[in-house]
């Protein structure tokens, strides 16, 4: 649906149409002389802000610590369709499936403070007057006379102006005793007349996990008149401190007869109150309008590492928008003076690297993992550095980890492709028999009983039989998901990792290794059911178990036995052998995709056909684009001798991607989502996860110029060119890398190193180009 006129103004928080009341209160950088405006105003952030797209639209820098935005009552912060605003809270994470964070919410209110519960004190406001770009956020509450909300950040602080009407009752509520998540302890203090500190522990993601404890201390840029704080229901004026485990907070009135504006700036840490204070002497200085002026130009250098020629305007925004979510996380655990908390709940400091912490590695590591690795490798260096940190405080690696604590979230091995993938991509020089050890201890056991951490649960069972198996009405010993629930995609995803782990492992010298972890990554065909044709659980017998239909998913998680049958790269001729060669294998992919109704009406047969509901995983014979099983599903053509179908198909899923609030597909999941569609537009998408392999397909720009960082790309910049690339004209008729043919529909990355220029010619019709089996993806052996 195409928005327009005073519609699109309500919806769209960047658009044109006000832009200039953002940029009369927030300059822009100065503007490159061929661009009419800059990067930033492309972007929506209130994009998969409904239909459980569970993205934020408030402020933040890349990869910040804090992130300052509205929450309405949603599990996870903030949903367009609701009315009233509880606070606006320091924590948040682009998509995520559960409610987690939305620490501190702080809300501005006048009159006589008498409620303590955030849903009752909410503050109502319309998208009329409402506002979002990259780093800031803008609202006007209509409810307490009417005031008016600005939000931006740096990486550590959140920076709040208030302006209220002239009232002697102008109050700041901080609510520390509720949250996104379940909030077990806090403490509030009134410091001074100008500054409030908290203490909150808090637990949970999908589940109770071990205990975190997030520490706040908030600074006013004006003394306040009077303060109280509030326990359960009860409100105490004068009240310096409080503590709970319930509701609690404080908050500060000040009288705004004559100045009606209120500055407010919180910083935060995750190791104790001196690293809070020590970050708002680091990060609190300067104005409001210096910080977001700030924050803007942070966004500006990260979105000009691409440049889009072609393509409309609102692909151009959706585009962008995408590229915004996908440097939103992992997000900088470290204090500036470099302590952090680590898992082991010890502090420790980061010396020469940044510690990153949010890891949402089951997703991540199929598309962001690749996407900072080529657009941010300094950072992306740092948060595999990170990610060893955590093996060696913790004993061993994560699997969903957040802030300082192990969720075990979601299944299989996703933490050793997203290593390997570093590996792969030059990230962890000085640092890979490291990271090489840390990966064979997790590859090779299982945690002990006293580990927070569940890794490779079934391993176990997969080294001494071949397979994960799937046990009904298994007990979960540890909090979060069980690899024995989703035996049959545990065991993919342990094969898939065992390969990656394999090529390191080659590369490295360690021959005896390599083969064995070669050999274990055939383990996928331990689940092939001859009967069906399809992967199936096995029990721990050895039967397979549950309906032989492949529409089901029992030992599938958030998938069926047709969503799983791609999860392969390692070895997709050989999968493609299992079901009958080429023909078979193309037969069924054509049915995955329901691929001549795909031709017919591409956007139709995403919407009605794929698409069946933000959380519907289940019961499928059709490609989910929603999820991340299927996220390389459309590339297996290249694999098949067809690769213009690969690019049919991407092109009907980027139609999910829109510039509205109901823009995503599902959860974006940490980035996921969004990288998936920046790759895909662009036209190479990593096919093989946790190796170097791109796939190619028709980019939806003439060109894409992309700036590298030299340290790792000796060139500094690629370009991929499609000139006259179309609906119509989309199909590739040849390729040329530096000017010289090229035949192959895959890249690597010591391809894209050494050179600067791949060119598609585009037509109406298939072609012959990258149809010879040499031309595919190859197996990793």
């Amino acid at each position: 649906m195409r928005w327009t006129g005073p519609a699109r103004l309500r919806t769209y928080g960047v658009a044109a149409a006000f832009a200039a009341l953002l940029l009369s209160a927030v300059p822009s950088p100065v503007q490159a002389a061929d661009r009419p405006e800059p990067l930033t105003d492309l972007v929506n952030p209130f994009i998969g802000t409904q239909n459980e797209g569970n993205t934020y639209p408030g402020a933040a820098v890349p990869f910040g610590m804090l992130q300052l935005s509205p929450d309405t009552g949603h599990s996870t912060g903030y949903d367009y369709a609701d009315s009233h605003i509880r606070g606006f809270s320091a924590i948040h994470l682009s998509g995520v499936g559960c409610g987690l964070g939305g620490d501190l919410p702080v809300l501005p209110t006048t009159g006589e403070v008498t409620e303590t519960d955030y849903a009752k004190y909410a503050a109502e406001f319309s998208h009329d007057n409402e506002q979002a770009s990259p780093g800031y956020y803008k609202v006007k509450l209509t409810s307490y006379g009417g005031i008016t909300a600005e939000l931006t950040a740096t990486a550590r602080t959140g920076r709040q102006r208030y302006t209220f009407p002239a009232t002697d009752h102008a109050n700041v509520l901080l609510n520390a005793g509720q949250s996104l998540h379940r909030t077990l302890s806090t403490t509030v203090e009134v410091l001074d007349a100008r500054t409030v500190r908290t203490t909150i522990t808090g637990s949970g993601f999908c589940q109770d996990t071990k205990p975190y404890t997030l520490y706040t201390i908030t600074r006013f840029n004006r003394p306040f008149a009077s303060y109280g704080t509030w326990n359960g229901s009860q409100v105490t004026q004068g009240s310096a401190s409080s503590t709970s485990t319930g509701r609690n907070g404080a908050y500060v009135r000040f009288d705004t007869t004559h100045n009606q504006v209120v500055e407010a700036t919180t910083a935060i840490s995750y190791v104790d109150a001196a690293g809070a204070a020590g970050n708002l002497r680091a990060e609190g200085g300067g104005s409001f309008r210096h910080t977001a002026e700030a924050a803007r130009g942070a966004w500006e250098k990260r979105l000009e590492a691409v440049q889009v020629h072609g393509g409309s305007t609102t692909l151009r925004r959706t585009f962008y928008s995408s590229l915004y979510r996908s440097f939103l996380a992992p997000n900088i655990g470290s204090d500036a003076d470099g302590r952090y908390t680590g898992w082991d709940q010890k502090k420790h400091r980061a010396t020469g690297f940044t510690y990153y912490q949010n890891w949402s590695l089951w997703d991540t590591y199929r598309t962001q993992a690749q996407l900072l690795s080529l657009l941010a490798p300094a950072e992306a260096r740092d948060m595999a550095l990170s990610v060893l940190r955590i093996d060696a405080e913790s004993g061993w690696l994560p699997k969903w980890g957040y802030g300082t604590v192990e969720t075990n979230i979601m299944t299989g091995d996703p933490v050793t492709p997203y290593l390997t993938n570093a590996y792969q991509q030059g990230l962890l020089g000085g640092h890979e028999e490291e990271a090489y050890r840390a990966l064979k201890k997790n590859a090779d056991g299982v945690p002990p009983a006293d580990s927070p951490a569940v890794g490779r649960e079934a391993n176990a069972q997969y080294l001494a039989s071949g397979f994960a198996p799937y046990i009904e009405g298994w007990q979960h010993r540890k909090p979060g998901d069980s690899d024995f629930d989703h035996g049959a995609s545990a065991t993919l995803e342990y094969a898939l990792a065992d390969a990656m782990l394999g090529q390191m492992a080659g590369d490295l010298g360690h021959t005896a290794d390599a083969k064995r972890y070669a050999a274990r990554a055939q383990n996928y065909r331990r689940i092939f059911d001859t009967s069906t044709g399809f992967f199936r659980a096995r029990d721990a017998n050895g039967a397979f178990t549950g309906p032989a239909e492949p529409a089901q998913s029992v030992g599938f998680h958030e998938g069926t036995a047709w969503q799983y049958q791609w999860l392969v790269p390692q070895d997709l001729p050989g999968m493609v052998s299992l079901i009958g060669g080429n023909d078979a294998a193309n037969a069924r992919l054509d049915s995955f995709f329901a691929y001549d109704r795909l031709l017919a009406d591409p956007a139709g047969t995403a919407r009605t056909v794929w698409v069946n509901g933000p959380y519907d995983y289940y019961n499928a014979d059709k490609y989910n684009p929603q999820n991340e099983p299927d996220l390389i599903a459309p590339y297996t053509y290249l694999s098949t001798g067809r690769p213009w179908q690969t690019t049919d198909v991407v092109h009907a899923a980027l139609t999910l991607f829109t510039d509205t609030p109901t823009g995503m597909t599902g959860n974006d999941d940490l980035g996921t989502m969004s990288s998936w569609m920046v790759l895909s537009a662009i036209g190479i998408f990593p096919v093989q996860p946790g190796t170097d392999t791109w796939g190619l397909s028709t980019p939806v720009f003439d060109q894409v110029d992309l700036t590298l960082d030299r340290r790792w790309y000796p060139h500094g910049r690629f370009t991929v060119s499609a000139p006259g690339t179309s609906d119509t004209d989309r199909y590739v008729q040849s390729v040329r890398l530096d000017g010289a043919a090229y035949d192959k529909t895959y890249l690597t990355t010591a391809g894209i190193r050494r050179s600067r220029d791949l060119t598609l010619t585009t037509g109406s019709a298939p072609s012959g180009w990258g149809t010879a089996p040499s031309a595919a993806p190859p197996a990793l052996h």
